[in-house]
Parts: structure tokens; C-alpha cells; sequence
């Protein structure tokens, strides 16, 4: 029962996504350790959305780690897209109440960050759940959702 809970709280993925390949390419892909997360790099790297500093490597060199490391600690403030009050945000989602994962998760994938007081004032996309402002609805639309 443990185990169980502890892989819930440890990944928080809650969609399987299932594609054909080649027979080459399924048997390479169960040679791998970790098939899911090479898969997830994959598509990330193909979308151009590769960390900066680790080049998708999730390693980085003690230099860049040195150098970075203060700059990361010290630069966590943005100011809100709606009032422009300095919002403090976290690195990951990791422990935070349920009211504030969502609009943090909503930044760190890439969308607009919203202080808590006007967050829940601005509607949702109906296509992606993001909260966007309406003057910003095609911006959006043309950045997220045009494939």
C-alpha cells in the first residue's frame, strides 16, 4: 500500500499516449531504460522547448550549475500579466496547494503568470484550460494552438 501511494505522489502524468513504429524502432526503444522519459525528451526537443542550460541533458556542469545557481535563486519574481504586481514563483509544483499548482503549472508550461488575487478572474481557454485575458485571446490562440 506504501509503494503505491508513493508512485502516485511521485508522478503526477495521468494520460497514456500509444502510437505505431517499426519494428526496429520498438525494439530500440525497449532497449532503454527509462522508454517513457526518452520518448517525452523526444517530443520536447522536436517543439524546441529543451532547457537552456542543460540542453535537454537534465545535467549541467559544475560551472554553468556555479554560475547560475544565483541568478535562478534571486531572479524567481515576474511581474503578474493582468496588474503587474510582483508574483514570487516556484521552480516545480512540487507541495503546493491545489489553488496554486494550477496557476503555476499554467506558468512553468509556458503560459502567462497571474498573481492569486487576479487569477481567477480571467477566463479560461476553452481549448486548453490556460487562464488568458481576453485582449490576449488571439495571441494565444496563434502561439498554443495553431498546429
Amino acid at each position: 500500500m506504501a509503494r503505491k501511494s508513493l508512485k502516485s505522489q511521485a508522478s503526477k502524468k495521468s494520460q497514456i499516449v500509444a502510437f505505431k513504429v517499426e519494428d526496429d524502432l520498438a525494439k530500440f526503444l525497449d532497449n532503454l531504460p527509462n522508454k517513457s522519459e526518452f520518448i517525452r525528451r523526444a517530443i520536447l526537443a522536436q517543439f524546441g522547448m529543451n532547457c537552456p542550460l542543460c540542453t535537454g541533458t537534465g545535467v549541467v556542469s559544475r560551472g554553468i550549475h556555479d554560475h547560475f545557481k544565483i541568478a535562478i535563486a534571486t531572479h524567481n519574481n515576474r511581474p503578474c500579466e493582468k496588474c503587474k504586481t510582483a508574483v514570487a514563483f516556484p521552480m516545480s509544483t512540487e507541495g503546493l496547494p491545489p489553488i496554486d499548482e494550477t496557476r503555476f503549472k499554467q506558468f512553468l508550461n509556458g503560459g502567462p503568470l497571474y498573481c492569486a488575487k487576479c487569477y481567477p478572474n480571467v477566463p479560461p481557454c476553452d481549448d486548453c484550460g490556460w487562464h488568458i485575458m481576453m485582449e490576449k485571446v488571439a495571441e494565444h490562440f496563434k502561439k498554443v494552438h495553431a498546429h
